[in-house]
């Protein structure tokens, strides 16, 4: 089975790329894809039920392994960034599509705060070396866009570094895709009241908690703040070469399956499923004696 591209945005439903002289361009100048940028509440829809989403899943696992095989086999070059909001959903929809995959094939990279040496670096470069080779998947889970979000927001970098990013941010990613690199970018959107769900669901769960740090609740007090950066990086950075896909997330279930669908339909693909596989008759003991129980040492079964 093949997958198709769907057709791409046209400059209009894109964005039109921005100049690289002008990344103070208004935040008027966001696309209508990214009508819901303030996070408004979401529209009102049943949550889904969890047999119907395990059905789907399953589905959609199966296309997932058979985009794996192609990009290994064909030596795809695919990058999927997963940005937005805190508790947007971001982690369980990498999680969900990394499930059924080969980790040798498909990596998570979720870097922690830069060290005082990659301070010193090019903003990029501590990112580049996680960029993917052929035949392999790399998902961000946040990315380069720190600096248009928490780092602007939280003052971690000055106005001019901030200005540089959106002034070469474009260039960069246009330059990823020149070289081969297929580059998806995915903002996960949340309405206000679902993200104090989750902030009060994580903070009454202990297994959950240290989900919650200190900058997810300053992001609290700090929300509009974020969604003109969020409206400014839009601005500037949804490129017709990797445009942005905002994803609903209010309910976390519709939100994997459909980010799960995008992407499938983002890369055409084959079925390279190998063929069935016939187990082996086991190799004779030919006299071959087992040392005895006594000499291992077994975990407790305690269950």
């Amino acid at each position: 089975m093949s997958k198709k591209h769907k057709d791409k945005p046209t400059d209009e439903a894109a964005g039109a790329d921005a100049p690289a002289e002008t990344p103070e361009q208004p935040a008027a100048a966001v696309v209508e894809a990214t009508s819901i940028s303030q996070d408004e509440p979401q529209p009102k829809r049943g949550r889904m039920k969890t047999k119907e989403y395990e059905k789907e899943l399953a589905k959609l696992n199966i296309e997932l392994v058979k985009l794996q095989e192609w990009i290994r086999t064909k030596g795809l070059k695919v990058v999927i960034i997963f940005e937005g909001r805190d508790a947007a959903g971001k982690g369980g929809a990498i999680k969900t599509i990394t499930a059924p995959l080969n980790p040798r094939v498909a990596r998570v990279v979720a870097l922690p705060a830069p060290t005082e040496r990659e301070k010193t670096q090019w903003y990029f470069q501590r990112y580049v070396s996680h960029l993917p080779a052929g035949g392999e998947l790399v998902l961000f889970d946040r990315s380069w866009y720190n600096r248009a979000g928490v780092e602007l927001v939280m003052g971690f970098c000055t106005e001019d570094e901030y200005r540089e990013f959106l002034r070469s941010c474009p260039e960069f990613e246009r330059m990823l895709v020149r070289s081969g690199i297929i580059l998806i970018k995915y903002w996960f959107s949340v309405s206000d009241d679902e993200q104090e769900n989750r902030f009060r669901a994580r903070m009454e769960d202990p297994t959950k908690r240290w989900k919650l740090s200190p900058m997810d609740l300053e992001s609290r007090s700090r929300w509009v703040e974020y969604s003109k950066a969020k409206d400014a990086m839009f601005a500037s950075t949804d490129i017709k070469q990797a445009p942005w896909y905002v994803v609903r997330s209010d309910d976390k279930k519709r939100a994997r399956l459909n980010v799960i669908h995008h992407l499938l339909s983002l890369i055409p693909y084959e079925d390279l499923t190998p063929e069935p596989i016939q187990l082996p008759p086991r190799q004779a003991d030919n006299g071959y004696v087992r040392p005895p129980i006594t000499d291992q040492t077994f975990v407790p079964e305690v269950y």
